[in-house]
C-alpha cells in the first residue's frame, strides 16, 4: 500500500482525539523516533526533493491540528499557511566519535522534544559524517499521524529501489492553503457532526435490528455476550497506577536508545517449532530479556504489565489514515525458562487479548471519553497507562533492498512512545533481519546498557532452539 492509496479525512478519529487530549500530561506524548541507518550520507538536493514531493502527496506533512474548544467534533487537519520545509527538514553533522552510538545520542534529545503544536507534527534531521562516510536519517512524528504500519507506506514515498534512479517523480502542485474563520469552523463542525450523528444512527437501528433477531433465536447467548463485553470494557479501563515490576517503578520525561540486530529466518525457524509465529518468537525473547534483567538486580519477578498494539485494520479501513490499532495491555509472564514453552504460552496469551470484546469499541469508547473535561480524560488514561512497565509493537519493514537519497539503507531502528510505561522494545523487519529498538526511561532503567545484554542473551536463547 503506497500513500496513493491512503484516504486522509480531514478530521481527526475519536481515538487519534484521545492520544492527542491526552497530552497534556507530558509523560503521556505519543512520540514516535525512528534512526535509519545508510551507507552514504544522503544527497541534500535529492533529499529535499523527495521531502518535498512527499508533502505535497501525504496531505498530513502539511498539515497542522486546529481544535476548537467549545465544539464537540474532533479536531481538524488543516494545511499549514505558513508551512516551511526547512524548518521540518535540518541537517547536521555527527559530533564525538562520528559512531552509530554518537547518532543515536543526537536522536534522544530530538524525541524528548515536544511538538510545536502550530505546525505539522513531524520533523527530520539528515545525518552526515558518520565515520566510514556513511551517513543516517532520524524521523520524528507523532502518533497522531498515523501507526507503524501506516509510517512504513508513508516512508516508502521517500524511498527509492536502486540507488541512482534514472528519473525522478514528477513534483505535484503545493495543496492549497486555507485558513478558515472561527465561524466557519463551527458551521464545519456542525455539519460534521449532524452526518456523523446520522451515520451511527443509521448503524445503531440496523445493529438494534440484527441484535433483536439474534436475541430472539438466542436469548441466553446474546444476554451473556452484552455481559461480557461490559467485563471486557471494565477490563480494558481499569486503572494499574503501580507497576508490576519491583524494580522499573520511577518515571520522567527523559528517554534513552539502545538497539541490537537479530536473524528474521532464525526467528521464524524458532517460532515455527514452537508452533507459533514471528510475533511469539519477539515476545519470549523480551519475556527473556526481562527475567534476565529482574534477576540481575536480585528482584525477580512473575510477570510485568505490558501493553501491546493489535492491529485492527480490516477490508473497509485498510485504506484510512491514522492510527488503526487497539491497545491491549495485560500481564507478561517472566517466569517460564524453556523458550519453546514461553513462546507457546505467549501465544495463547496473545490472542485471548486479541479477542477482547472491547477492543472493537475502542473508538466508541473514545468518543466518551472525548467529552469529558480534558483533566478527567487525561486523568483515567494516565491511571491506565503509568502502570505498565514495558510496551512492544511488532513491525513489518521492506522485505527488499532500498535507498534513501543515493545511500543503502543498512538498518533502520524504531523506538517507539512509552505513554507513561519504562521501557519500548519495537522490532521492525528489513530483508532478513529485525532491528529491535530499545527506549528506556532513565529514571527507571539506570543501566540500559545491561538490559539491551539481557535481550540479546534471551533471544540468542530463543534463537538456539532450533539447534
Amino acid at each position: 500500500m503506497g500513500a496513493e492509496d491512503i484516504e486522509f479525512g480531514h478530521r481527526m478519529s475519536d481515538a487519534d482525539q484521545l492520544m492527542w487530549t491526552i497530552e497534556k500530561d507530558p509523560l503521556l506524548r505519543s512520540t514516535i523516533t525512528t534512526v535509519i541507518f545508510l551507507d552514504a550520507p544522503p544527497d541534500k538536493d535529492l533529499l529535499t526533493a523527495r521531502v518535498d514531493r512527499a508533502t505535497r502527496v501525504i496531505p498530513r506533512l502539511r498539515q497542522r491540528v486546529r481544535s476548537n474548544p467549545l465544539s464537540i467534533a474532533p479536531p481538524r487537519w488543516e494545511v499549514d499557511p505558513n508551512f516551511d520545509l526547512s524548518y521540518h527538514l535540518r541537517w547536521a553533522k555527527v559530533p564525538g566519535k562520528r559512531t552509530d552510538r554518537d547518532v543515536l545520542d543526537m536522536a534522544e534529545p530530538i524525541a524528548m522534544e515536544g511538538f510545536d503544536r502550530a505546525r505539522p507534527l513531524w520533523q527530520f534531521l539528515a545525518v552526515e559524517g558518520i565515520k566510514g562516510n556513511k551517513g543516517a536519517l532520524i524521523v520524528k512524528l507523532h502518533h497522531a499521524i498515523t501507526d507503524g504500519v501506516g509510517g512504513v507506506a508513508l516512508m516508502m514515498e521517500l524511498l527509492d529501489l536502486e540507488r541512482s534512479p534514472a528519473t525522478q517523480p514528477e513534483m505535484p502542485e503545493e495543496p492549497p492553503a486555507k485558513a478558515l474563520t472561527q465561524a466557519e469552523r463551527f458551521v464545519d463542525a456542525a455539519v460534521y457532526e449532524t452526518k456523523r450523528s446520522a451515520t451511527r444512527t443509521r448503524g445503531a437501528i440496523g445493529g438494534s435490528m440484527v441484535a433483536a433477531a439474534r436475541s430472539a433465536a438466542d436469548p441466553l447467548g446474546e444476554s451473556a455476550k452484552a455481559v461480557e463485553a461490559v467485563a471486557s470494557a471494565a477490563r480494558l479501563l481499569a486503572p494499574a497506577t503501580e507497576p508490576l515490576s519491583p524494580v522499573l517503578t520511577d518515571r520522567s520525561l527523559s528517554v534513552h536508545f539502545e538497539r541490537l540486530t537479530i536473524s528474521l529466518s532464525e526467528a521464524k525457524a524458532a517460532a515455527k517449532l514452537a508452533g507459533g509465529k514471528l510475533n511469539d518468537a519477539f515476545l519470549a525473547g523480551v519475556a527473556g530479556g526481562l527475567a534476565l534483567y529482574h534477576q540481575g538486580h536480585d528482584q525477580p519477578v512473575d510477570a510485568v504489565r505490558m501493553s501491546m498494539p493489535i492491529n485492527t485494520r480490516n477490508d473497509k479501513t485498510e485504506g484510512q489514515a491514522g492510527n488503526q490499532f487497539a491497545p491491549a495491555r495485560f500481564p507478561l509472564p517472566l517466569d517460564i525458562d524453556d523458550p519453546i514453552e514461553r513462546m507457546q504460552q505467549l501465544r495463547q496469551l496473545v490472542n485471548t487479548n486479541r479477542d477482547e470484546p472491547a477492543l472493537d469499541m475502542i473508538d466508541a469508547m473514545a468518543g466518551v471519553l472525548n467529552r469529558l473535561p480534558t483533566s478527567v480524560t487525561t486523568s483515567i488514561f494516565g491511571s491506565m497507562l503509568k502502570g505498565i512497565d514495558v510496551v512492544t509493537s511488532n513491525v513489518p519493514g521492506a522485505p527488499i533492498e532500498v535507498y534513501l537519497a543515493g545511500g543503502r539503507m543498512e538498518s533502520q531502528f524504531a523506538f517507539g512512545p512509552m505513554a507513561g510505561a519504562a521501557i519500548n522494545v519495537t522490532l521492525m523487519s528489513y530483508i532478513d533481519e529485525l532491528h529491535i529498538g530499545i527506549n528506556t526511561d532513565p529514571a527507571a532503567v539506570a543501566d540500559p546498557e545491561f538490559l539491551r545484554e539481557c535481550l540479546e542473551d534471551a533471544f540468542e536463547q530463543v534463537l538456539a532452539v532450533t539447534g
